[in-house]
């Protein structure tokens, strides 16, 4: 039987330091969106990723997703990939040596806009306008720790920009990666299918949404709001605005603070 057209591109055929490569499950193709994760735990992935919205766009072919699997460049026959802190410390650290192999393994596919980022509780924190910025990338690659980090050459020679969920830390990136990809895929165009989805969702004007409700219009003695049932769409978009600015104000002085400079400038 002949296969589906593919309408997001053709495959993308080129030079692989392994040549195993060519063999792989999902192939790159062209003009299709890339996340590339390096990871100790491959097997963790899609995870989430793999239901909803991006798990239908992943099978798709909307975005790929490619876990590699450090191990692989690991070092001597047990596939060593980490060695105790320079100077002393507890913990492990992961090795230049076999991250750096990896890394560019991977970059070598990489094609347009790239970025590197390396799950870090030190990083920069993630935010929807990281995510419209990746969304608009060909694709990116993401390292993610284990132990106490990795080498800090690594991330000063690929030039990696560090990235964190929040000021808390975990055992391992793979989970932040995962929230990143997905709060990234479903800005790619046809992946909600609704584009006004992201428009008034929170955040995407550095805002908090309004409240939300759908029937039935009474529940435990609560009433949806008399406007929102009154048809008048100016009104209804009025409330919503006043809405959005009053729980930002109220739960997120820093982003009601930044939303109000921004009116200044």
């Amino acid at each position: 039987m002949t296969p589906p057209n593919r309408s997001h591109g053709k495959q993308r055929v080129m030079q692989a330091l392994k040549p195993r490569e060519l063999m792989q499950d999902t192939p790159d193709y062209v003009h299709v969106w890339q996340a590339h994760v390096l990871t100790l735990f491959p097997e963790l992935f899609p995870g989430v990723l793999g239901a909803s919205l991006t798990g239908r766009a992943l099978k798709e072919s909307q975005w790929q997703l490619h876990a590699h699997d450090l191990r692989e460049y690991g070092l001597t026959k047990h596939r060593n990939v980490d060695d105790t802190p320079a100077g002393g410390g507890a913990g492990m650290v992961l090795r230049a040596d076999v991250v750096g192999p990896a890394i560019e393994a991977v970059q070598a596919r990489a094609m347009g806009r790239w970025p590197i980022l390396y799950m870090s509780p030190r990083g920069k924190r993630f935010d929807q306008a990281m995510a419209r910025d990746l969304a608009s990338c060909a694709g990116v690659t993401m390292l993610c720790g284990r132990f106490e980090g990795v080498d800090e050459r690594v991330i000063e020679h690929y030039g990696i920009t560090e990235v964190s969920l929040g000021d808390f830390v975990m055992t391992g990136g793979e989970l932040a990666a995962q929230a990143m990809i997905d709060a990234t895929v479903r800005l790619l165009p046809g992946v909600l299918g609704n584009a006004e989805s992201t428009v008034e969702e929170s955040h995407s004007d550095g805002l908090l949404e309004h409240p939300q409700y759908t029937k039935p219009a009474e529940w435990n003695d609560r009433a949806i709001p008399p406007v929102l049932m009154s048809g008048n769409h100016a009104e209804i978009a009025k409330w919503r605005r006043e809405m959005s600015h009053k729980l930002t104000a109220e739960r997120r002085p820093d982003l009601w603070a930044a939303h109000q400079a921004r009116k200044d400038d």
